[in-house]
């Protein structure tokens, strides 16, 4: 049968998000994601990065079914720091080489003949949004805005050429469990009379967002395929986090006074809508908000934590990190979670990792980014 592919229009978007809902049905572990989130993130000037993006979609055929979809996307503020390489992302597709080899290549010649030399992904959109390809770690259900990909994809990509471009490792903790005796006795010792640990304080959420995305864009400006959130993508998150949001979960490090570094849990929401197969409508508000903020949830994730470059050096500076970690376990053993997971780290990041690892032990996930020179 005749295998097609075609790009989206603007009004076929709902065809092109609902593309995995039937491809992985059955894939064990598959999250649905919430149909207007993903309306809210893909449709075009819906956030800052479809704004400034020049972005393609496409979705793939066989006998009038869909077998797979692909975006492509060229973002100006990554070019700035990487000239030439285009993304490709939004990858999901049957086992099946043709297909992959069909959504590939579309996507590669887009980005060619809009000057691109490399291809970077999968990323859906950006770095600071959900991306890398699953390679490890199957047997689990992914934290939220973490990919779950089946795990036949990663040879089909590789068969075409793609190559390892960084690996981007999820570390779990279990909260129940004592942290390793050498941990312990750092997050035991006194605090130095300039330092101060403290919850966030929600009667300045504003502000506090603020802080913690200008300490975010410091300590993490010097990493690899870092892009820092700027003032339209700052107002989005706190929007976007604020229902997710308890006190109890995000805790600032203040040094003489000025916060210097943070770490932010949130509720893992794919725990919340894992049977509700992406629709809110009729009860699905409903039972998202019990499950929330009645009955709790059991997982959560941190998906920002960082430190002052100026400090990230010093003793201080590597202590900072375990005294926050150990009032965020403090918080949450009070509250149903019982799981936090921490990702995601990049596999060449030798101080976090080294963190993470004297924390949980080995990375429980791997995600995987590739990479492919045109020729």
């Amino acid at each position: 049968m005749t295998l097609t592919i075609s790009q989206i229009t603007p009004d076929e978007l709902d065809d092109f998000i609902r593309v995995p809902y039937r491809l992985y049905a059955n894939l064990r572990h598959w999250v649905p994601p919430l149909l207007q989130e993903r309306r809210d993130a893909l449709k075009p000037g819906g956030t800052p990065y479809t704004k400034r993006a020049e972005t393609a979609m496409w979705i793939a055929t066989r006998a009038g079914a869909p077998v797979g979809r692909i975006s492509a996307q060229i973002d100006p503020v990554s070019q700035e720091k990487a000239p030439g390489v285009g993304h490709f992302g939004l990858l999901a597709a049957i086992d099946d080489a043709t297909v992959f080899d069909l959504l590939l290549a579309t996507a590669e010649e887009w980005l060619k003949a809009r000057g691109m030399t490399r291809v970077l992904g999968p990323m859906n959109l950006s770095i600071n949004e959900e991306c890398g390809l699953l390679v490890d770690g199957f047997d689990t259900p992914p934290m939220m805005m973490m990919p779950h990909d089946p795990p036949y994809a990663a040879a089909h990509i590789a068969a075409r050429g793609y190559t390892k471009a960084k690996d981007l490792l999820a570390y779990r903790i279990d909260v129940a469990a004592p942290m390793p005796e050498a941990v312990q006795r750092i997050a035991d010792r006194p605090l130095p009379a300039n330092v101060a640990i403290r919850p966030l304080d929600t009667a300045d959420y504003a502000g506090e967002v603020r802080r913690l995305v200008a300490i975010f864009n410091d300590a993490w400006a010097g990493n690899w395929g870092f892009i820092p959130f700027d003032a339209a993508e700052i107002d989005l998150m706190a929007e976007q986090m604020r229902p997710l949001i308890d006190k109890r979960l995000v805790w600032f490090a203040e040094v003489d006074g000025e916060a210097a570094a943070f770490v932010v849990c949130l509720p893992n929401l794919n725990e919340a809508i894992a049977d509700l197969g992406g629709r809110l409508l009729p009860f699905g508000w409903a039972k998202l908000l019990w499950r929330i903020k009645v009955r709790g949830l059991a997982s959560g994730r941190v998906p920002l934590m960082g430190v002052r470059r100026e400090m990230s050096s010093t003793l201080l500076g590597g202590i900072l990190p375990f005294l926050l970690i150990d009032r965020l376990r403090r918080a949450v053993r009070k509250m149903r979670m019982r799981t936090i997971e921490m990702s995601w780290v990049l596999d060449d990041n030798r101080p976090m990792r080294t963190l993470a690892e004297a924390m949980c032990g080995p990375a429980y996930k791997t995600y995987r980014l590739f990479e492919k020179d045109f020729a």
